[in-house]
């Protein structure tokens, strides 16, 4: 049986006050995945079928104008979050400056199988480079019409670094959140 997402935090040095402070909010993790994309090094990115769906169109519509993206993360376990998390600290890395680039165990956007990190060709995959690119500006004008927002833009809320690769489709008529 799985610890409540609490606990694992709480282990990992993560606050309910801190949790309370930044405004988190938790998700489920999906269960039901399809493969939306394979990596050029065979990795397989799992989505929700809708959101994989609108991964599809989205991609193809930008091919369509001449812009190539790929996956780069897309759904991850609340397990994995830990062992991204524990590597971290392992490694000297204060909770607090961990939280700045993931988000907490079960708070985590990836878990819902909706939230992808983007990348187009020649462009280092997560870094901020990605806001330059003719990619960054298409998915601007245009993800909104497949479902998929930004989500963690400069100054965001949740005290998150600014993402500019980091997408999540949300569907009108679904909520992600417990």
């Amino acid at each position: 049986m799985q610890k409540p997402v609490t606990t694992t935090a709480a282990e990992l040095g993560i606050t309910d006050d801190l949790l309370v402070a930044r405004g988190l909010r938790q998700y489920q993790e999906a269960r039901e995945l399809i493969i939306a994309e394979v990596g050029t090094d065979g990795r397989e990115h799992q989505l929700i079928s809708q959101a994989a769906d609108a991964w599809r169109q989205l991609r193809s519509a930008a091919n369509e104008a001449g812009i190539n993206l790929f996956i780069v993360s897309a759904f991850r376990s609340i397990e994995r979050q830990v062992a991204i998390i524990r590597r971290k600290l392992d490694a000297g890395i204060s909770i607090e400056e961990i939280l700045t680039v993931l988000a907490p165990p079960g708070f985590s956007e990836h878990h819902t199988g909706c939230a992808v990190d983007i990348c187009t060709p020649g462009t280092a995959p997560a870094t901020l480079e990605f806001e330059t690119t003719a990619a960054f500006s298409w998915l601007m004008d245009n993800a909104n019409a497949y479902g998929f927002y930004l989500s963690y833009p400069q100054g965001n809320p949740e005290g998150f670094q600014y993402e500019p690769w980091h997408w999540c489709f949300h569907p009108a008529q679904t909520t992600f959140t417990t």
